[in-house]
């Protein structure tokens, strides 16, 4: 019998803060949180479809108290924890080395401090990352990063959200790397390593896109489709997971708070696509999407499969830091 391909599944746990601020808007400083009604919900489901993934927590949700019982049911549950940045803010390429290091470290310690694991994966904030951010990452011995997201349409996310945004010049000049530039298209779907200083390499594991077209298909992008029609977005999602296999490709398919929650959750976020459902629209379709990745990919977390990659000896393309 024929072993099942695999994918590794993730989510960024980004808070209800963390998108007010980055999108501008007041109020995000008291760290508004939607964790203790988000957080059960996707364990829940992801308990009923028996699989184990990734979290990436941000710094500031676990150095919060408040926030610890949630925190650490998902690492109890058997989950793995990340580092998504202590600030979340996806313009790390304006910090400083000593403000970089200062960003992960932090993180990092309130992190373990929160859900007892020290994490070894990390994610940018917005997709962002710089050449400051994967050396540190390297000298802090972690295995993995998984900030690429390989497809042409950064450039129109960003003017979408620039759109539905009031931000100042100011704070879009910040952000004006947020999603990423169209020539991150160009680059591998493919696990590869970061050539860094010193001899270091750093694996990076890319947010799948659909091969050769790079369009998006992680979870929010599909809810997305599905607010225009359901059978598209479900017909959509079949031929990128074949695709996927067709190509070789193991699916890194990324996940977002969001998409376990409505605009009955919370109203401050409507201006999200997709945010103008019901959760309860958004649940039943999360669990359609993910059953038809269980049902194509044996699910597991990112450092899974980071072994698997590394023990396949599966061919790993050298990049230059210079071209972050």
């Amino acid at each position: 019998m024929k072993e099942k391909p695999y994918a590794s599944l993730s989510l960024d746990l980004d808070n209800q803060w963390s998108y007010m601020k980055t999108h501008g808007d007041a109020g995000w400083e008291s760290f508004p949180s939607y964790l203790d009604t988000v957080a059960p919900r996707f364990l829940n489901m992801v308990e009923d479809l028996g699989v184990k993934m990734t979290v990436f927590v941000v710094g500031q949700d676990a150095a919060i108290p408040s926030n610890h019982s949630a925190l650490r049911n998902i690492a109890e549950a058997g989950h793995e924890i990340g580092n998504h940045s202590f600030h979340h803010e996806p313009w790390l390429h304006l910090y400083s080395r000593e403000e970089v290091e200062t960003e992960v470290r932090s993180a990092e310690e309130a992190i373990y401090e929160a859900t007892g694991q020290r994490p070894t994966g990390w994610r940018g904030p917005g997709f962002s990352y710089a050449p400051a951010v994967l050396e540190t990452l390297g000298q802090r011995g972690y295995a993995y990063d998984a900030s690429i997201f390989p497809t042409y349409l950064g450039p129109l996310a960003r003017a979408y959200y620039f759109m539905k945004s009031g931000l100042k010049r100011e704070e879009k000049a910040n952000r004006k790397q947020l999603f990423g530039h169209w020539r991150e298209g160009l680059r591998p779907l493919k696990p590869f390593h970061w050539n860094l200083p010193g001899g270091r390499t750093l694996l990076e594991i890319p947010v799948t896109t659909l091969p050769v077209i790079k369009a998006p298909f992680h979870l929010s992008y599909l809810l997305y489709l599905a607010t225009f029609s359901e059978g598209l977005a479900v017909t959509y999602f079949r031929l990128g997971l074949w695709w996927c296999r067709v190509w070789g490709v193991a699916p890194s398919f990324l996940l977002h708070p969001l998409d376990f929650l409505g605009g009955d959750d919370v109203p401050e976020l409507s201006f999200f696509p997709a945010m103008n459902r019901t959760g309860e629209w958004k649940l039943k379709m999360s669990r359609r999407f993910l059953e038809m990745l269980c049902g194509s990919f044996e699910v597991i977390s990112m450092k899974e499969h980071v072994r698997r990659t590394e023990s396949a000896d599966i061919p790993l393309r050298d990049e230059l830091l210079a071209e972050a």
